[in-house]
Order: C-alpha cells, then structure tokens, then sequence
C-alpha cells in the first residue's frame, strides 16, 4: 500500500520522482525503489515525509484512507469556509460516481 500511497501523493502535487527526492534530499531512484516497492523508508524518513507533504502515516501506510488538512492559524470562519468547500467537493463526487460513493473520508 504504501508504494501506491507515495506515488499517489507525488502525482497529486504534480512533482516528477526528482522534485519529489529534493524535498525529501534522496535521490530520483530512491523515490522510485519506494514507488516500485522494492524498499521501505526509515521509520525517521517515513516521519519526514509525513512532516513535508502534511499526511499521516497511517495514511501512507494504508491504515486509514483519512485524509487530513491542517488548518492550524485559520479563523473559524475560515474553517467553516474550507468544510463548506469539502462538503461541494464530495457531494459533486458523489453525483459523478458510479455508485454515488466516494471511496475516501474527508
């Protein structure tokens, strides 16, 4: 799970396995051994790329599919603004589905 995971992230912050490795200072075949499940990270890199790309590493590690968003220094308004954003996003998921399910918790 957590070679689909680590690639999954990097597509969606649209990096290549290079700008991906120099967040992280490894290299584009350390990214691509991790994608192709051919090693694991360190406990102290897995942290590490939980700390730079703001996930859990329980969802990295398929645990859990939650996804968080830290919202630390928002104001409650702002907050709510953001749940109503999230509420629009998974109702339009819901409505292109082909069950009208969603397969991740927001």
């Amino acid at each position: 799970m957590f070679e689909e995971r680590i690639k999954e992230l990097r597509l969606s912050l649209g990096l290549n396995q290079i700008q991906f490795g120099r967040k992280l200072f490894v290299t584009k075949q350390c990214v691509s051994n991790w994608e192709n499940g051919n090693i694991q990270p360190s406990v102290d890199m897995l942290i590490k790329i939980c700390r730079t790309f703001s996930v859990s590493a329980d969802y990295l590690l398929g645990l859990t599919n939650n996804c968080t968003l830290d919202v630390t220094g928002f104001s409650t308004e702002q907050i709510l603004h953001l749940q109503n954003v999230v509420n629009d996003l998974k109702s339009a998921i819901k409505k292109t589905s082909p069950n009208g399910t969603s397969n991740e918790t927001i």
